[in-house]
């Protein structure tokens, strides 16, 4: 039976954002809606378009703080005697933008609408592909992030009573995340990202493992520069599912970031479309019968649509169109749905960077006893 799909969206969230030279363009989501709109996705009886609500300040109170709500909302509106620095914010990662609160807010009360649909058995899975914003913190913006949407929908299923595996296969660690659940037993972390020693924001080393009654629930495998598909699903498959498997999770929780490309200008891995519909095949596999899908990085916007609408048909058990559809390559250029050409040093390099890997996946195991 096909699993039922929800996809939130909606033009709300490409309306506003961090400004015209900024990495984190909302073009990225506009791009995707319409290429899989375009291509039919959205006509599959198994897929339904929903649109996120507005979040409540006591939802985002689940894991802000409301001194740092507040402060959001006000800076929003252009109030310039909050002290923004405080924050996090400024003129480089983190500008103040008008309507910053809505935007952002928008983002988290998709992830919530997600949860919801899942827990009153209206989707399988839910892809809020506006959110992942794993870098934010409880009284602060970080990375792009200003409220961490992930923290806030998994702190609503603990309130259920649920226990919850978070995987995130963004380029960069998922530090806001895991520090919200450093101390817990009932949230397992795992973060496949570049190295710390060479990304920001520089965690997510073997021995962040967590705390308390969270030791051993926080997993990070950092990969070294120019990992590969190869590479990266060998990782993958030898720490994610035992680990996952172990925990025994009621609900999956996943930071979909496609900034792993070896095209994305901010990072330094080599993967291709090849590789991460694979990752997002292996991660199908692993869910219990609910799971909540996060957008995230992705800062290439040739990739990033394609890449999250294979997502999306890996979810469905669908197929999309090979050709990308007329009217969006006569808007935005490109041909091919996956990537048809690739550097000599991607394809040439797979074997060596396995080498390589065959390390972090030694010490992972030993660290988290696998």
């Amino acid at each position: 039976m096909p699993e039922q799909i929800v996809f939130l969206s909606d033009p709300a969230l490409w309306q506003r954002g961090h400004g015209r030279d900024h990495p984190m363009k909302p073009e990225r989501l506009q791009r995707t809606h319409e290429l899989l709109a375009e291509a039919g996705a959205f006509a599959w009886e198994n897929v339904r378009v929903v649109a996120p609500r507005p979040v409540t300040v006591e939802e985002l109170a689940r894991f802000h703080s409301t001194e740092y709500i507040d402060a959001v909302r006000v800076l929003s509106e252009g109030d310039d005697s909050v002290p923004a620095r405080r924050y996090g914010f400024g003129s480089g990662d983190n500008p103040v933008f008008a309507g910053m609160y809505e935007s952002e807010g928008l983002k988290v009360g998709g992830a919530l609408q997600g949860v919801e649909l899942l827990l009153a058995h209206e989707a399988t899975i839910a892809f809020n592909y506006g959110g992942g914003l794993h870098h934010g913190g409880r009284n602060f913006a970080s990375g792009f992030c200003v409220f961490n949407d992930a923290a806030v929908a998994i702190h609503h299923l603990l309130a259920e009573d649920l226990r919850v595996a978070y995987v995130d296969v963004d380029v960069h660690h998922g530090d806001g995340v895991q520090d919200a659940f450093y101390d817990s037993n009932r949230v397992l972390t795992i973060s496949l990202h570049q190295s710390g020693h060479t990304l920001f924001p520089g965690t997510g080393f073997l021995n962040e493992y967590g705390t308390g009654t969270g030791r051993g629930y926080s997993v990070n495998v950092p990969l070294p520069l120019g990992t590969t598909d190869e590479g990266y699903l060998d990782a993958f498959r030898a720490v994610v599912p035992p680990l996952v498997d172990r925990f025994a999770p009621d609900v999956l929780v996943t930071q979909l970031g496609v900034d792993t490309h070896y095209r994305d200008p901010l990072a330094n891995l080599s993967l291709t479309t090849e590789g991460q519909e694979a990752i997002f095949r292996e991660l199908r596999a692993l869910s219990p019968g609910r799971w909540l899908a996060l957008g995230g990085g992705g800062y290439a916007l040739e990739v990033v649509p394609r890449a999250w609408a294979l997502a999306l048909a890996v979810m469905a058990g669908r197929e999309l169109p090979e050709k990308l559809p007329a009217g969006y390559r006569e808007k935005y250029g490109g041909l091919w749905l996956r990537d048809r050409e690739v550097p000599n040093w991607v394809t040439e390099g797979q074997e060596r960077m396995r080498e390589r890997v065959k390390s972090v996946i030694e010490a992972a195991r030993e660290w988290y006893e696998i």
